[in-house]
């Protein structure tokens, strides 16, 4: 293999490397990459890895290229194969070796790949650290020695470790699982029905095409085929799957979409007086209504900055019982060892369900009602986005408006908000809107679009 000498600075992004294959990445880059982490990782002390890959149809080519370029280092590598991000998560804990690499574009559209990594006992890179690879991987400075590989499955001890984590009620619940041919498809059926629960399976066929639809159930149109299959079926909820594994979407009995940040209040509720640490993190993205019944329920609030590498972390730092982002990233610190888990979070409101006399319906009636708009993708170059949004930021604080600055600009009025920030895996600023009343949440989202035209081509 050779040394791609002209790898895009585009693609290491905020949170991982990820781009278009063949265009920004084919085998000549990962080799490279892998060259780079094993060269980096060694400087850290570090002398072994864990590695996996999803299900997408140029995860194998990259895998094998990123696999010779680390052991070409004198890096030992425990290959994981296919597997989902949280299966690569926990094998990196229960082997006790932090350095790592998953071959994944996550929840992005099928042409894409990527590579989430961690250096060390840290977490997954992001932020600076990722240019300071790229600028690391330019230098060419590379180690040579003929690393070790070792074949390894993880799957039984991952099953073990969701069985000791659940314990569920009296109520047998019915619910249609969505893998949306996703890497959860390898797992998803044999895992649940280890579990008292009637399982109707949907696209549950491993296809890195992604046939049925787009892979990221944080979207709502992504959701129509998981709706209908629950009302016609008369299941308890629907449960859907990113293309990795590490996200949830949940679908109520009624068929109606439940954002992440209403998933939240129900677990919040559910385990409040069972934690002695009554903190809870969630993203800037997530709706009012979280914070209000955080307060109205005792607990404290750590509103966060987006990104599951930062998110994740900022749970295990503060050692916070549990976290999650709008995305659909939900991170368990309860009796689950704090990373996300898309398989994990829907067992949890099963479990939840079949100790409660509710629907899942009439538990989310309960939910103080705010009119949020879904959150809406603006094209901007990567070297012009971050401009843009200091731009909105310049315009918020000559109005004199509240402004939380964490990431991006987040303008905080006494009956809702307006976010606007730049996306870190495209080029793309981002903007949700929230309000009380539909008619206030029209008026916010009007002016900040509008001045936001001001700067979009």
């Amino acid at each position: 293999m050779e040394i791609d000498k002209n790898i895009k600075r585009t693609i290491f992004r905020g949170y991982d490397i990820r781009g278009v294959y063949p265009e920004d990445l084919v085998a000549n880059t990962a080799y490279t990459i892998g060259l780079a982490f094993g060269s980096k990782i060694q400087d850290l002390g570090k002398t072994k890895c864990v590695i996996g890959h999803d299900n997408r149809l140029s995860s194998d080519e990259l895998y094998d290229a990123l696999m010779k370029g680390i052991s070409q280092t004198g890096v030992d590598i425990v290959s994981l194969g296919l597997c989902t991000t949280p299966m690569y998560y926990y094998a990196c804990l229960k082997l006790n070796i932090p350095s790592g690499v998953m071959v994944t574009a996550s929840h992005n559209p099928k042409d894409d790949n990527g590579f989430k990594f961690a250096f060390d006992e840290s977490g997954n890179c992001k932020g600076q650290e990722i240019q300071d690879f790229y600028d690391y991987l330019k230098k060419g400075e590379f180690r040579s020695g003929n690393g070790k590989v070792e074949q390894y499955d993880i799957t039984d001890e991952y099953f073990d470790l969701f069985k000791r984590s659940l314990s569920f009620g009296p109520k047998k619940i019915k619910a249609v699982i969505d893998c949306g041919n996703g890497t959860t498809s390898i797992i998803a059926e044999k895992l649940y029905s280890l579990f008292p629960i009637e399982i109707i399976p949907l696209f549950t066929q491993s296809d890195g095409r992604f046939p049925n639809h787009h892979p990221d159930p944080s979207v709502e149109a992504n959701l129509t085929a998981l709706k209908e299959k629950v009302k016609t079926t008369n299941a308890d909820l629907g449960i859907a799957f990113d293309g990795d594994g590490d996200r949830v979407g949940v679908v109520s009995n009624k068929g109606e979409y439940i954002p992440t940040d209403h998933y939240l209040i129900l677990m919040i509720r559910d385990i409040i007086d069972k934690v002695e640490n009554k903190k809870f993190l969630y993203d800037i993205k997530c709706s009012k209504a979280l914070e209000d019944e955080i307060i109205r329920l005792g607990g404290e609030c750590e509103c966060y900055r987006t990104g599951n590498s930062y998110t994740k972390a900022r749970v295990k730092e503060l050692n916070l019982p549990l976290g999650g982002e709008l995305s659909g990233h939900v991170y368990f610190n309860d009796r689950f060892p704090g990373f996300d888990s898309g398989l994990y979070a829907g067992l949890r409101m099963i479990e939840l369900l079949s100790r409660s006399t509710q629907t899942l319906t009439e538990l989310i009636s309960t939910i103080p009602k705010y009119y949020s708009t879904e959150e809406l993708k603006f094209h901007a170059a990567d070297d012009i986005k971050f401009n843009i949004v200091g731009k909105i930021e310049d315009y918020a604080k000559e109005k004199h408006y509240k402004c939380l600055t964490i990431d991006g600009v987040k303008v905080l009025f006494e009956d809702g908000f307006a976010l606007v920030r730049a996306s870190n895996t495209g080029p793309n600023i981002t903007a949700r809107f929230e309000a009380q009343t539909q008619e206030r949440l029209k008026e916010i989202e009007d002016e900040f679009i509008q001045e936001l035209n001001k700067y979009l081509s």
